[in-house]
C-alpha cells in the first residue's frame, strides 16, 4: 500500500482468512466444547493438551474474621512477605510488608543458602505474630504441587541461579531452615501458584452479591483468570479421577495449565511464527493469546502482508529489518496511533495515513482473536460449575497486564464471554481484575482446608 493507496478493509480481511488469523474463523462455542473435552481427558489422566493440574487447596466458602497469617510471593525476581491480617468485615489488611530481591538472583546459591534467605524475611513476621494460622507461598515458578500442598520445584527462570533446590520440597525446605535457627513453623506451610492466588483473592475482593442474607444463599464460586505474559485458568473442581477425588462439598482447585491447550484454529503464519519460538510445537494457545507473543506474532503477520503488497509505506524495509517488535511498543502505539510517536509511529509520514489504518485494523483481527480465545477458555472453567443461580453467580476473579492494559482486548474478552455464557442456558457471572492476588491469594490459601 503506497501513500497513494486507500485503506481497503474488505482485502485485509481477505488476507486474514487465507493465512487463517481471521478471528470469525473461530466458533467460539464449538471451542469450549473442544477445551471441554481436553479438560474431562486431563483430570482423567489420559492424553490430552491440558494437565489439569491438582492443587490440593479447597477453597473456603468465606475466609474466617479476625485471623492472621503470614504471605510469601515468590516471582521472577522479587521475593514478597507480609502479614495478612483480616478484619471483622473479612476485608485483608497487609502489614509490615517487604520486598527484597530472590536469593540466586546475584550469583549462584547453595540450597540451604536459598532457604535461609527466605527464612530471614519470614522471621521477623513470626515474631510479630507469633501465632499465625500458618503461612500461605505463591511460588511462582514451574513447581509440582503435592498432596500435603507442598511443592516440589521443577524448575527457575533464567533470572534466578539455585540450581540445588530443583527436585526439592520448598515447604519442607521452608520448615527445615527456621529450625535450623530454632524458630518453630506454623503447622500449615501451604505452597500455591500463582493462577491458584489469582482464584483464592477473588473470594475477599469480588463481593457475592447473595451473600448470606435472609435468604441463607452461600456465594458463587471462584474461577482465577491470569492473562499477562502468560494465560491460565483456575477453577474448583467436584471430580478427579486421576487421583480418586470426588468431593461435591469441598471442590479442589484444578490449575488448568491454559496456555498448552491445542486448538484447532492455527493458521500458516502461525505456524510459521512458532517455528520460531524456542519451544515449537507447544503452548499454542499461549502464542495467540498472551503478552510474551501477541507482539512478536503480529509483527510475523504484518510481515507478510507487506510482501503481498497489503501494506506498504515508504519505511517498510525499515520496519522489515527489525529483529522482532516488542508487545509493549505495539500496544503503546495501538493506544495512540495517531500520535506519530514510538517506534511504529515514527515509521510513517504524514501523507501515510492509510497504512496506519491498514496496520491497525489487521493488528486488530489478531487482538479480537486472542479475546476470543481467551474467552473460550474462561468460559469452559465456567461450564464446569453451576453458575445458574442468579443470587450466587460464578465469581471470575482476573490478574495480568495483558488484560488491565493491551488495547482492544479486555472489552472483547468480556463481550465474547456474555454472548458465550448467555447462549442456550444463561450462566450468571461477574467478572473483575484482583489487586495484590499473590499475597492476597497466599493467605486464603493458609486458610483453606
Amino acid at each position: 500500500m503506497s501513500s497513494s493507496e486507500k485503506f481497503d478493509p474488505p482485502a485485509l480481511a481477505d488476507f486474514a482468512r487465507y493465512y487463517g488469523f481471521h478471528y470469525a474463523m473461530i466458533d467460539p462455542l464449538a471451542l469450549v466444547q473442544d477445551v471441554l473435552v481436553d479438560m474431562e481427558r486431563g483430570l482423567r489422566g489420559q492424553t490430552s493438551s491440558l494437565p489439569m493440574i491438582p492443587a490440593y487447596i479447597s477453597p473456603v466458602s468465606r475466609v474466617p474474621l479476625g485471623k492472621t497469617v503470614i504471605a510469601l510471593d515468590a516471582g521472577g525476581t522479587n521475593l514478597r512477605a507480609a502479614l495478612i491480617h483480616f478484619d471483622d468485615q473479612g476485608k485483608a489488611h497487609a502489614q509490615n510488608t517487604e520486598k527484597t530481591p530472590m536469593p540466586g538472583t546475584y550469583g549462584r546459591v547453595r540450597a540451604e543458602q536459598f532457604f535461609d534467605k527466605i527464612a530471614e524475611v519470614t522471621i521477623p513476621l513470626l515474631e510479630k505474630a507469633p501465632h499465625a494460622e500458618g503461612i500461605g507461598f505463591t511460588f511462582s515458578y514451574p513447581t509440582e504441587i503435592t498432596k500435603d500442598a507442598d511443592g516440589i520445584l521443577l524448575g527457575f527462570s533464567k533470572e534466578v541461579d539455585a540450581p540445588e533446590v530443583i527436585g526439592k520440597p520448598i515447604g519442607q525446605g521452608l520448615r527445615d531452615a527456621l529450625a535450623r535457627r530454632h524458630i518453630p513453623a506454623p503447622q500449615k506451610i501451604v505452597l500455591l501458584n500463582d493462577t491458584t492466588a489469582t482464584l483464592l483473592s477473588g473470594l475477599l475482593s469480588i463481593a457475592p452479591q447473595g451473600g448470606q442474607g435472609q435468604y441463607g444463599i452461600a456465594p458463587g464460586p471462584v474461577v482465577g483468570l491470569i492473562l499477562g505474559t502468560g494465560i491460565n485458568t483456575a477453577y474448583p473442581e467436584k471430580n478427579i479421577p486421576k487421583i480418586g477425588f470426588a468431593s461435591a462439598d469441598a471442590p479442589q482447585i484444578v490449575v488448568c495449565e491454559t496456555g498448552t491447550f491445542a486448538h484447532r484454529y492455527r493458521g500458516i503464519l502461525d505456524r510459521e511464527y512458532d517455528a520460531t519460538t524456542k519451544n515449537p510445537g507447544a503452548y499454542t494457545l499461549e502464542k495467540a493469546t498472551a503478552g510474551a507473543y501477541l507482539g512478536p506474532l503480529t509483527f510475523h503477520i504484518l510481515k507478510q502482508a507487506i510482501r503481498d503488497g497489503l501494506l506498504g509505506f515508504r519505511k517498510s524495509s525499515e520496519f522489515l529489518a527489525w529483529p522482532t517488535l516488542q508487545t509493549k511498543d505495539l500496544n503503546a502505539f495501538m493506544r495512540a496511533p495517531l500520535s506519530g510517536e514510538g517506534p511504529i509511529g515514527k515509521l510513517f509520514a504524514a501523507d501515510e495515513g492509510d497504512a496506519v489504518a491498514a496496520l491497525v485494523y489487521l493488528t486488530s483481527l489478531i487482538t479480537e482473536r486472542a479475546a476470543r480465545f481467551a474467552a473460550a477458555m474462561v468460559a469452559a472453567a465456567v461450564e464446569r460449575l453451576e453458575g445458574y443461580d442468579p443470587l450466587a453467580p460464578v465469581r471470575i476473579a482476573v490478574e495480568g497486564t495483558t488484560y488491565l492494559m493491551y488495547q482492544g482486548l479486555r472489552t472483547a474478552l468480556e463481550s465474547y464471554l456474555h454472548t458465550i455464557l448467555v447462549s442456550g442456558k444463561k450462566r450468571f457471572y461477574v467478572i473483575a481484575p484482583v489487586e495484590q492476588a499473590s499475597l492476597f491469594g497466599a493467605a486464603v490459601a493458609a486458610l483453606s482446608p
